[in-house]
């Protein structure tokens, strides 16, 4: 019998970047400040993230199901399930397996699609990656995708600005026929703006908007998915997770400008972890 007093645990499949702050070392800390047990099942070991000028590599994919095997010999299940970026289709098959393996019917699937950014797919994103992650999107319960991945996903144009409110929410319902329940597509620029479409079946969508700060930095995804994650396992309604995770974001933005971190480093989310904790 589940007790609504134990901690919430999430299963987050990701690749371990030693640094550079994405991934995992975003994951670990920001759950454990939600006070969620963070689980992780690493796809690859990276020295540092690759958009830096070199990088040790390490694709895991082999040994992903054999350290999976272990979790199923001890027969544990998740309060959620959250993937980020995956290196090759085996992944995505592997993923989807572990959905179908360790999901109770209370189990959140969260599924964070990155594939690309900026209008381009990443180099290692091939058209038949594209059409499996569609079908990984049909197993999660709320589904992340930036701009790019939200037209990559429904085979639309991709352009940087313009949209209107009604196209991102045509978006999202062709995203809701792949499976999930909720859509929220971030960074959608409006002007001075950036705005987080959040779309859920039979709920009115809300479009949250906050002025845009800052450089834009690698791994604000992943700090913003992993909050999202947190907060719906705890039971948190979707659109203020999703204030929260932006806020938050936000202020790791402007601290990191503040204190002159390079660009490359990702966001300084450590100085203000407190407001988590505090949360």
């Amino acid at each position: 019998m589940t007790s609504e007093k134990h901690q919430k645990k999430i299963a987050v499949i990701q690749d371990l970047s030693g640094y550079g702050r994405c991934s995992l070392t975003v994951a670990l800390p920001i759950l454990s400040a939600l006070k969620v047990q963070c689980c992780p099942v690493p796809t690859s070991i990276l020295s540092n993230h690759t958009g830096f000028s070199t990088y040790f590599f390490d694709d895991y994919t082999e040994k992903m199901p054999l350290y999976i095997e272990q979790w199923k010999k001890l027969d544990l299940s998740f309060d959620g399930i959250y993937s980020g970026f995956l290196g090759s289709e085996e992944q995505i098959e592997i993923v989807i397996g572990m959905i179908k393996d360790f999901s109770t019917p209370e189990t959140k699937v969260l599924v964070d699609p990155i594939m690309g950014d900026h209008g381009k797919a990443y180099q290692t994103y091939t058209e038949r990656m594209c059409s499996r992650m569609k079908e990984l999107v049909g197993y999660g319960d709320i589904v992340t995708p930036n701009l790019t991945e939200a037209c990559i996903l429904t085979g639309r144009q991709y352009r940087p600005s313009g949209w209107k409110r009604s196209e991102l929410l045509a978006m999202a319902a062709e995203i809701w026929d792949m499976g999930p329940d909720s859509v929220v597509i971030t960074g959608v620029r409006e002007g001075n703006y950036v705005t987080n479409v959040v779309a859920e079946k039979d709920r009115k969508p809300h479009f949250l908007r906050s002025l845009h700060v800052g450089s834009e930095r690698p791994g604000t995804g992943d700090v913003f998915s992993s909050i999202l994650a947190a907060q719906t396992v705890k039971g948190i309604p979707l659109t203020e997770a999703v204030k929260k995770a932006a806020g938050f974001v936000k202020a790791s933005i402007i601290k990191s400008d503040d204190l002159h971190v390079p660009i490359k480093n990702g966001v300084c989310f450590e100085e203000i972890l407190s407001m988590l904790i505090r949360g």
